[in-house]
């Protein structure tokens, strides 16, 4: 019995043609069909977020590159090293000369537009008045006065709070205790009074 030898084409291939010629279409299918599908085995590297430095490793990074820029090409010497700390010295006392000009300019005219200094309380003549506040008023024709002072600090310019007392003469017993009263200076009236009332400024509640 005889067999019919027909050519069953391969898959793939193409009809028509030789074996050999059907093998290399289809690698050739393949081969297109993967390059169009899939995607590149090496990817493009992404660009990562840059490693935070530290502050102090940023300046000091930052420092090295401005000497590296600055740094000659060759080894200095100690006379070159001292002439470039010589002309730093130079610049900075320049601008420190220039500073202290401005600031005296700026001085001068702060004092200029300053309001001038009020004559002295004590002159020749002229008696001292105080404000206070009666503390005492147990001895006869006498009143014990506390004078507070408010002033600012000279170099901390913090409000300083003190107060003094002092003794004055009543004649008429008229200050008691609490009262605001004015005093003014006068002469020696006994061994600790040298001050004198003058009105009762307003009384204690």
């Amino acid at each position: 019995m005889e067999t019919e030898n027909t050519d069953i084409p391969e898959e793939g291939a193409a009809p028509g043609l030789p074996d050999e010629s059907a093998a290399e279409a289809v690698e050739a299918t393949a081969t297109s069909q993967a390059g169009a599908t899939a995607p590149d085995a090496t990817p493009a590297p992404t660009a990562g977020p840059e490693p935070q430095l530290a502050p102090k490793e940023r300046r000091a990074r930052a420092r090295a590159a401005r000497a590296a820029k600055a740094a000659p090409a060759g080894p200095r010497t100690p006379e070159q090293r001292q002439q470039e700390r010589d002309s730093e010295r130079r610049q900075k006392a320049a601008a420190r000369r220039v500073e202290r000009a401005q600031a005296r300019t700026k001085h001068r005219e702060a004092a200029h537009e300053r309001q001038p200094t009020p004559p002295r309380e004590h002159e020749p003549g002229r008696q001292k008045t105080r404000q206070g506040v009666v503390v005492s008023d147990k001895a006869e024709k006498t009143i014990t006065v506390r004078i507070d002072v408010a002033r600012r600090h000279r170099r901390y310019q913090k409000i300083v709070r003190t107060s003094s007392t002092l003794h004055a003469h009543d004649e008429r017993d008229e200050a008691h205790i609490g009262d605001t009263v004015v005093v003014r200076e006068c002469r020696p009236l006994s061994r600790t009074k040298r001050w004198r009332l003058v009105e009762v400024v307003e009384r204690a509640k």
